[in-house]
Formats: structure tokens, sequence, C-alpha cells
């Protein structure tokens, strides 16, 4: 699949045939794919009908990484709250009379803000993005019961490995920290995020 407009037409054909149901779409793809770009640009075309919670409001705390010894590998499928994260997406699904709130992470300070999501009854779509949306472990794989549709973003390596440097330096790293968490904790797990690429509902290409 390639192109925007691809795929909202997408979300929109699934979520006229679920009946009023509410379906969970979620976008995959490895560290710098643009993910978070291609989400925002979903949820401004879909508008109120629409809610986006990112897999990354569920970082486990930095507090918590240093007791457990991975604050060094930040981002790895180990250093969030996977659990959390389908159980709350779970709830999403359900679709009640209820607001649903999820976290937010914010970059400038590298954690997490409980409940800054609010996801209305109302929405009819929820979106949500992230490294591991397809991975083939527990937790992360009873993701497969608790979302209706899944694409992995593909990109050209170069252009992704450019943005990642460039989004790392723009929040605090030097030039030289940023290639080398690039290539080192980062690369370790877009080549675990690529092996699990093929459980994709569809590729896509902006």
């Amino acid at each position: 699949m390639a192109g925007l407009d691809a795929l909202v037409a997408d979300i929109e054909a699934r979520a006229e045939a679920a009946a009023g149901a509410r379906i969970v779409v979620g976008i995959a793809g490895a560290p710098g794919s643009g993910k978070s770009t291609a989400a925002a640009a979903v949820i401004d075309r879909l508008g109120t009908e629409a809610a986006l919670v990112p897999m990354d409001g569920f970082h486990l705390a930095d507090e918590q990484l240093q007791a457990l010894g991975r604050r060094d590998r930040k981002g790895a499928p180990d250093t969030f709250d996977a659990a959390g994260y389908v159980a709350l997406l779970a709830r999403c699904r359900a679709a009640g009379r209820d607001v649903v709130y999820a976290p937010r992470f914010v970059r400038e300070i590298e954690e997490s803000y409980a409940q800054a999501i609010a996801v209305p009854p109302s929405a009819r779509v929820v979106l949500t993005e992230g490294n591991y949306l397809l991975l083939d472990v527990e937790p992360w794989n009873e993701l497969d019961r608790v979302t209706d549709v899944r694409y992995h973003l593909d990109v050209d390596e170069d252009v992704r490995l450019e943005r990642l440097i460039a989004r790392h330096v723009a929040f605090g790293k030097s030039p030289e920290e940023a290639r080398a968490w690039s290539l080192g904790p980062d690369e370790a797990n877009a080549r675990l995020i690529a092996a699990s690429a093929h459980r994709a509902d569809a590729l896509l290409r902006l």
C-alpha cells in the first residue's frame, strides 16, 4: 500500500464495515520510520472520529529502568509495560460509554504523563503506533486479539537513520551520541522489528 490517501481510505472502509463497532488500528515500524508523523496525518484526516494512543506512553519510568538495570537500552521490548498497553487497548476496543484515559510520552523529559490522553466514546477508530505491535512474543503477541488491522511502515534505511539521528540531536544528544545510540540500541531494536514485519496485514510506504 502506498500513500496517505490509500491508508486513510482503507481505515475508513474497515470502520464502515464494522457497522458502528469501534476498531483499533496499529501502525508499526522501526525507530525513525515515521510512525508518529503518519499517525498524526491520519488523525488530522479523520478528525474527531479517531483518537491516538501511542505505544510510547507505556515506557517504564527511568526510576524503574535503573532498578532493573535496563536504562542503557531504553526502548527495547522489555523496557515497556507491554501488558498494560494490551489491557488499555482492550478497554479502548470495548467502546463503552466511559472515556478511556491513556499515558503520553514526553520526549523532552523522557518520561510519561499518566492519563494525559482521553479516548472519548464517540471515537469510532482508535489509532496506535509503535515499534513492537507485530512482535510474536508474550505479552506483545496479545495485541493480535485487541487490534483489527496493523500496518508495517516501510522506509529506506538511509532515510530512516538520517531522521533518527536528527531526532536524537533535537532532543539533546550530541551528534556523536545520537549516531552511537542510533547504530547501537536503536539498530538492535530495528532488526527485531524487521523480523516481525511479515505479521502485518499490509506493508505501507508513505
